[in-house]
C-alpha cells in the first residue's frame, strides 16, 4: 500500500483483510532506520512533557491568566514536542511514540478525540478551540465544575475522569492526532501514536453524575463498549489511510484485578479491533503490573504486539512461554523501571533479556510504563551526593539504558558498564535499633468513646465544624522569598519576617470568614513532601527533579534513599505563631508517613513496611512536640493510602495491615483529648472502607466531592463510626459552588448519619486557587454549615459563642 506523501511502508507493515491472522514474524515498525536489525529494536512507552524548565507550564499559566496569547500557547506545544522526537532519535530509540504530549491530561485527550464531551459541559464547550475544550472540562468555571481529579492506577499522576451516560454522543475527531503525525513526518520522523485503549478508557471514567432520567439503573460506562469499538475502527483505518503502521493502545486498567466479564469484554474487542480490513499494526500494553488473566486474553487475539510491565509485573520466560499464542508476537519488554528513578541493573537485565530472547524471537527493549512520572534528566542536578548521583537514571539516562540494553542483546555489554554503586550513608544503626523496639502496644490509643468525649471538653466546637484541610495559595511574595533564600539574596531572618506577615493575613482572613477550626495556611511549604523531606535525614531533594501532577500542576518528589531520622521539630514553630494570634484552635499540620513514602522515589534496598516504620517514628515525634506546645488538633495527612494500594485483592489486605499500623503507630502517641485528623483520597472499595476505620483517627477527611455516596453509604452502614468530613466542593477547581448546593450536600450527611458526626469542609487544600476564588466558596461553606445548626435544637449544656454568633456548644474554647 503506498502512503500518503512522500514516504513509503514495506507492504507487511499495514495489516490487510487478505491476512486475517498475525504474522508470525513481524516486521520492525518504520521508525526503525534501516541499517539497525530487529534484535536491537528499542522503545519507550512515553516521556515526560512539562518541558526540562517546566515550558509548559509557564505557558500555560501565561495562558490562563490573560498575559499570553493562544498562539505562544500552542508553539511552545509543537516546540515540546518536536524536541521530545528529535531527542529519542539522535540518543537511537528506534521506535518514537508519538501522541503522548498534553496540555492538561492525556486521558481527558483521548476522550475528546472519541467525541466524549459530557452533556452538561456542551454548551460551554461551543465554539471553542480544541485545547479550549480541553481546558473547560479540566477547570471548569465559576458556574460549572469541572471533570473529576482522581489518582491514575495507584501512581501520582492525577487525571481528570471522563464521564459518560447512556446518551452520550460519541464522534471521531481525529484532526489533532492527524496533524501531529504529518509534523513528525514532514521532519524526518516516524511516530508511533499512542492512545488509552478502549477498555481502560471506560475503566477509567465515571458514570455521569447528571445521567438523562430515563438512563437504566446502575449504567456504567463499559455497557457504552460496543459504540466505543466503533469509532477505535474508524480511528485504525484513518491512521492507516494517513500511513501510519503501529498504533499503541495502553489497557493499565487490565494490570488490576479484573472479572471474568471484563477480561471477555477486553478479548472481545481486540478481536473486533484485529479484524479491521486494512489497519496499523495493533500494540497493546500492560503497564504498572501483571497483565494476569489479561494476558492470554490478548495473546488470544489477532494483534501483532504486546507491551508487558517486566518491572513490576516480572515473569519469567518459561511462564511467558507457556501462554499459548504469545510467541507469535512482538514482544515490547519493560525492563527498565519507568516509576521509580534508581539505574538498571544492566547485567542482571541483559541476563534476563536473553532468556526472553530465546524464546521469543521478536524482542523490542523497552520501559515498563511512560517515563511521564519520572524527571527530565539527573545531569541537571549538581546539588546531590556524588554517590548518590551516581545510583540515580532520570528520563534521559533510562533512554539510554534502553538503548544499550537493545544493543547488548547483541554485541554483549560494553566496557563502559558499571555495577551498581552502594550507598555508604543509607544505614543508621540507631534508626534500625529504634524500629526493632517497636509492638503492638506502641499502636493503640484508649478507646474512641473516652477520647471523644474529652476530646469535645476541650475544643468547645459547635455542630457541625467548619474548617479547611491545610494549605492556602502562597503568594508571589512568599515564593520569591523563598527562591531569594534559596540562591543567597536574603537571610533566614528575613525570610521568616515573610511568613509570619502571611500567616497573620491568613489566620485574619480565616476569622473573618468564621471558620472554626483554622490553619496556618503552611506558607513555609513549598510541598506537602518535599518539605519534610528537605528536613530529615535520609532523604535528598532535587532542584530541577520536576515530575507533572495534572495539568501546570508539577512536584519534585524527593529521593528516598537512606534511614530516616528527625534532627529538629519541623512544624512546631509556625503553629504555635498561628496559635499565638487567635482564640480559635489551629490544626498542626504533618504529612503522614505512607504519602511520604509514596509520593517519593522510595530506596528499593529495604522492605517497605521498614520504611514506613522509619517515617512513622518521626511523624510520632513531632506529634508529641505539637502536643508539647499547646496544639489540640493534629492532622496527619494520607492522601496516598489509597495509591499503594495492591492492584489484585490478594496482597492487599497484607499492604493495609502495614499501612493502617504504620498510621497507628505514628498517631497513638497522642493524649486522649488530642483530636487526631487525617485526610485521605477517593476511596470507595470496600477494603479501603474497613482500613479507613481502623486508622482510628478521631476525624477522617475524604475527598469524595462528586463522588460522595460511597461515603454516606458507608456511614449510614456503620462501616464508618467516627467523624467524617467527607469534602463538599472541589478544591482545585474555580467553581464557586452557592450556599444552597453546599446545604444540599451537607443535610445528605446530615440524613445518614445525624449532624454529630459531620464536618463541613472542603476536599482538599487551598494552595493551587486565588484568595477571590477561595474567599466565597468558604463563606457559602460556613453559611450552608450556619444554616443547618440553626435547625439543631441547643446542646442542653449550653452554647459556646464563635464568632459573630451564638451556636449549640460543647463546653469551654481552647483559650479558656
Amino acid at each position: 500500500m503506498t502512503r500518503r506523501g512522500r514516504w513509503h511502508a514495506p507492504r507487511a507493515e499495514i495489516v490487510s483483510s487478505s491476512s486475517s491472522s498475525p504474522p508470525s514474524s513481524p516486521q520492525p515498525t518504520p521508525s526503525s532506520p534501516p541499517h539497525l536489525e530487529p534484535t536491537r529494536a528499542s522503545s519507550v512507552l512515553g516521556y515526560p512533557r512539562i518541558g526540562p524548565r517546566r515550558e509548559l507550564k509557564r505557558a500555560l499559566e501565561r495562558y490562563w491568566h490573560g498575559d499570553g496569547t493562544r498562539a505562544e500557547l500552542l508553539a511552545t506545544g509543537r516546540r515540546l514536542r518536536d524536541a521530545t522526537w528529535h531527542d529519542l532519535r539522535a540518543r537511537g530509540v528506534t521506535q518514537i511514540p508519538g501522541n503522548t504530549f498534553s496540555f492538561y491530561d492525556h486521558i481527558l485527550d483521548d476522550a475528546l478525540l472519541m467525541g466524549a464531551v459530557p452533556a452538561r459541559f456542551r454548551e460551554l464547550v461551543d465554539g471553542l478551540t480544541p485545547v479550549d475544550t480541553v481546558f473547560a472540562l479540566a477547570r471548569g468555571r465559576a458556574d460549572v465544575p469541572p471533570l473529576e481529579l482522581v489518582s491514575l492506577q495507584g501512581t501520582t499522576y492525577l487525571y481528570r475522569q471522563p464521564e459518560f451516560d447512556e446518551a452520550s454522543e460519541l464522534g471521531l475527531r481525529p484532526d489533532e492526532l492527524l496533524a501531529e503525525v504529518t509534523r513528525a513526518r514532514e521532519q524526518g520522523v516516524e511516530i508511533r501514536p499512542v492512545i488509552t485503549g478502549p477498555l481502560s478508557l471506560l475503566l477509567l471514567s465515571k458514570a455521569a453524575p447528571s445521567a438523562a432520567p430515563s438512563a437504566a439503573p446502575g449504567f456504567e460506562p463499559i455497557d457504552l463498549l460496543d459504540r466505543l469499538l466503533a469509532e477505535y475502527e474508524a480511528l485504525l483505518d484513518v491512521l492507516a489511510g494517513a500511513g501510519v503502521t503501529c498504533v499503541q493502545f495502553n489497557e493499565p486498567c487490565m494490570t488490576m484485578e479484573r472479572t471474568a466479564d471484563e477480561i471477555t469484554a477486553l478479548r472481545r474487542a481486540y478481536d473486533r479491533l484485529s479484524a479491521v480490513a486494512t489497519r496499523p499494526r495493533i500494540l497493546v500494553t500492560g503497564e504498572y503490573g501483571d497483565l494476569g488473566e489479561a494476558l492470554p486474553a490478548l495473546a488470544a487475539t489477532g494483534i501483532e504486539a504486546i507491551g508487558l510491565d517486566l518491572v513490576y509485573g516480572r515473569r519469567s520466560a518459561a511462564e511467558l512461554a507457556d501462554v499459548p499464542g504469545l510467541r507469535g508476537k512482538r514482544l515490547y519488554a519493560g525492563v527498565v523501571d519507568g516509576q521509580n528513578v534508581w539505574r538498571t541493573d544492566k547485567f542482571a537485565t541483559l541476563d534476563y533479556l536473553r532468556e526472553l530472547k530465546a524464546v521469543f524471537p521478536d524482542v523490542v527493549v523497552s520501559t515498563s510504563c511512560t517515563l511521564l512520572h519520572v524527571p527530565y534528566d539527573v545531569v541537571a542536578e549538581t546539588g546531590l551526593p556524588a554517590e548518590l548521583a551516581d545510583s540515580l537514571a532520570f528520563a534521559e539516562q533510562k533512554v539510554a539504558e534502553v538503548v544499550s540494553l537493545a544493543h547488548a542483546l547483541v554485541d554483549g555489554p560494553t566496557p563502559r558498564w558499571r555495577r551498581l554503586p552502594v550507598l555508604p550513608s543509607a544505614r543508621r544503626e540507631d534508626v534500625r535499633a529504634r524500629t526493632a523496639r517497636v509492638d503492638d502496644d506502641d499502636r493503640v490509643r484508649v478507646p474512641y468513646p473516652e477520647r471523644a468525649a474529652r476530646q469535645a471538653d476541650r475544643l468547645g466546637l459547635p455542630t457541625l465544624p467548619t474548617a479547611t484541610l491545610g494549605s492556602f495559595p502562597q503568594t508571589v511574595q512568599i515564593r520569591r522569598a523563598r527562591r531569594d533564600l534559596a540562591d543567597g539574596r536574603i537571610d533566614y531572618d528575613r525570610y521568616c519576617d515573610y511568613l509570619r506577615a502571611e500567616i497573620a493575613s491568613v489566620i485574619r482572613l480565616q476569622e473573618d470568614i468564621g471558620l472554626d477550626v483554622l490553619v496556618h495556611g503552611e506558607v513555609e511549604r513549598n510541598d506537602m513532601v518535599q518539605y519534610f523531606a528537605e528536613l530529615l535525614d535520609g532523604f535528598a531533594a532535587t532542584r530541577s527533579g520536576w515530575v507533572q501532577s495534572y495539568g501546570s500542576r508539577c512536584v519534585r518528589p524527593p529521593i528516598l534513599y537512606g534511614d530516616v531520622a528527625r534532627p529538629a521539630p519541623m512544624t512546631v514553630e509556625w503553629t504555635g505563631y498561628a496559635q499565638s494570634l487567635t482564640d480559635r484552635p489551629v490544626k498542626g499540620m504533618v504529612t503522614g508517613p505512607v504519602t511520604m513514602l509514596a509520593r517519593s522515589f522510595c530506596r528499593t534496598d529495604l522492605a517497605l513496611p521498614e520504611v514506613a516504620t522509619q517515617l512513622a517514628l518521626v511523624v510520632r515525634d513531632e506529634v508529641a512536640d505539637l502536643e508539647a506546645a499547646g496544639t489540640a488538633i493534629i492532622q496527619i495527612d494520607e492522601p496516598a493510602i489509597r495509591e499503594l494500594l495492591p492492584r489484585r485483592g490478594a496482597d492487599r489486605r497484607a499492604y493495609l495491615d502495614w499501612a493502617v499500623g504504620t498510621f497507628r503507630l505514628a498517631s497513638a502517641g497522642a493524649r486522649p483529648d488530642t483530636q487526631i485528623h487525617t485526610h485521605l483520597n477517593y476511596s470507595s472499595l470496600q477494603v479501603m472502607k474497613e482500613a479507613i476505620e481502623e486508622l482510628d483517627a478521631d476525624v477522617t477527611a475524604i475527598v469524595a466531592t462528586r463522588s460522595i455516596e460511597w461515603v454516606l453509604d458507608a456511614l449510614t452502614d456503620h462501616t464508618l463510626t467516627r467523624q467524617v468530613a467527607p469534602g463538599v466542593y472541589e478544591s482545585r477547581s474555580g467553581f464557586v459552588p452557592d450556599i444552597d448546593l453546599l446545604h444540599e450536600r451537607l443535610l445528605r450527611g446530615v440524613d445518614a448519619v445525624g449532624v454529630d458526626r459531620l464536618w463541613a469542609v472542603p476536599d482538599g487544600g487551598l494552595k493551587s486557587r486565588y484568595t477571590w476564588q477561595l474567599e466565597p466558596s468558604l463563606r457559602n461553606l460556613v453559611a450552608a454549615a450556619r444554616r443547618i445548626r440553626r435547625a439543631v435544637a441547643p446542646d442542653p449544656r449550653g452554647s459556646n459563642k464563635i464568632g459573630h454568633e451564638q451556636v449549640p456548644g460543647h463546653g469551654p474554647g481552647i483559650g479558656s
